[in-house]
């Protein structure tokens, strides 16, 4: 199973929700996927979805799933981390209206970067690729990317402290 989840974040993340529903339409995707649609206003026609689920029905969804789409919001990708998953992150954009600035996308590089935990992808056309080869990109990472919560956790502490510098 793929979960996808936008947050809550009010503007529509269309882009993303909609590119997904394609996949699956032309059968690229052929497992289940259930997509937290937020305040997008595409609705999936391929994919199981709702607007919000329950925190306890999203815990479960994270465990149980094979892939983890995010939004770039960090707890929305620190969830699968914490699973011991390495999500596909999507930021969102000001240029797409889906946000007023490219918050996301700046902090997604730089996790990225210092880290190497998440898979980001900035552009949705990129986001056949990272599904399709998902186990081979997640099993040429690093094993110490894998397994070492903590050090994440510590270096996710020290991007965020000096943002608000």
């Amino acid at each position: 199973m793929i979960f996808v989840t936008v947050g809550t974040h009010e503007q529509p993340f269309n882009r993303l929700i909609r590119y997904i529903d394609k996949m699956k339409e032309k059968g690229l995707i052929r497992e289940e996927v259930i997509i937290q649609t937020g305040y997008s206003t595409y609705e999936p026609r391929y994919c199981r979805f709702s607007k919000l689920f329950p925190y306890s029905e999203m815990c479960r969804f994270v465990k149980e799933a094979r892939i983890v789409i995010t939004h770039g919001g960090p707890s929305s990708f620190i969830m699968p981390l914490q699973e011991g998953k390495i999500p596909i992150v999507v930021p969102r954009q000001k240029r797409y209206g889906e946000h007023v600035n490219n918050h996301q996308l700046e902090f997604c590089r730089a996790i990225e970067e210092r880290s190497g935990n998440i898979i980001v992808v900035e552009e949705v056309r990129e986001l056949k690729r990272a599904i399709l080869r998902y186990d081979k990109i997640v099993a040429e990472m690093p094993s110490s990317i894998k397994s070492h919560n903590d050090i994440f956790n510590e270096e996710f502490e020290k991007v965020i402290n000096e943002l608000f510098e």
